[in-house]
This record gives structure tokens, C-alpha cells and sequence, in this order.
């Protein structure tokens, strides 16, 4: 997991409709950048309707959700739809940014190791430096918590 204090690496990926975003393209504005293991599984949906039901206090805050997972943008495109979601997600299926903000990690799932994204969420400020970072993240509280902090 990246520090906060520190400035967050730029980055390029397709959306949901394989636009490209940068990271810099919000620049003046707060960015919850949060990375999750899989679209269609339970928390991961918990956490992505989470974030839905409350884009709307979060553009108020001036800030934007952006969501990222090694999934490709034609899972996204059926995520989006399926369950109406109001955000940007951002598929990442050569884990470039994956790694680069340090989440692609050794899990542990009923005894067997793998590798895998940890599910965490960081907050970008205005100026691109990470002001939180949360690598304990709950699924189903994270969206709520997210919105406190912005």
C-alpha cells in the first residue's frame, strides 16, 4: 500500500465504455481510488452499489469515485449495467496500476496462497497526494466511511 503524504502515480485506463481516463484529468478535484478483487461477487458488488447510492454526495463533496480491478471492459460494461452503476470503473487487466499503487498481493483464502488485488481504497486530494489510504477495507462499510472522510 502507498503511503499518505505521497504523490499518486498518474496513470491511463479504459473505462466501462473504453474511454480513457488519466488520473490527472482530476486534478482540482478529490479522487476515491478504490481497487477490488472482481466484478459480479458479493462484496465487491456490496461495495460498488455502496458507492452508487451515494455518487451523488460525493459530486456534491467535489469528489469522484473511481473503481479499478483486472477486469476487462466488457465485464465492467455488464457490472454497470446489471447493477446501475453511476461511477467510473476502470479496468486494469495488465495490473499496471494494480501494482503501481502496491495492491496486487499474497492472499490467503481458506489455506491456499495466491496472488490477488487487496481489496483498498485511497483518497486523492486536489493536488494528486494521497491524504488517506485503508487496506482493512469492509466491503459493505467502505462507501459510507468514503464519504465521511471526502
Amino acid at each position: 500500500m502507498l503511503e499518505t503524504g505521497t504523490k499518486a502515480p498518474d496513470f491511463e485506463l479504459p473505462d466501462q465504455n473504453g474511454k480513457k481516463h488519466k488520473l490527472s484529468d482530476y486534478a482540482g478535484k478529490k479522487v476515491i481510488l478504490y481497487f477490488y478483487p472482481k466484478d459480479n461477487t458479493p462484496g465487491c458488488t456490496k461495495q460498488a452499489c455502496g458507492f452508487s447510492e451515494r455518487y451523488p454526495q460525493f459530486t456534491e463533496k467535489g469528489a469522484v469515485v473511481l473503481g479499478v480491478s483486472k477486469d476487462t471492459v466488457a465485464s465492467h460494461k455488464k457490472f454497470e449495467e446489471k447493477y446501475g452503476l453511476a461511477f467510473t470503473l476502470l479496468a486494469d487487466p495488465e495490473r499496471k496500476v494494480i501494482e503501481a499503487y502496491d495492491v496486487w498481493k499474497e492472499k490467503k483464502n481458506y489455506g491456499k496462497v495466491s496472488m490477488g488485488v487487496v481489496r483498498t481504497t485511497y483518497l486523492i486530494d486536489e493536488k494528486g497526494i494521497i491524504i488517506k489510504a485503508n487496506d482493512k477495507v469492509k466491503a459493505a462499510d467502505d462507501p459510507e466511511k468514503m464519504l465521511g472522510e471526502v
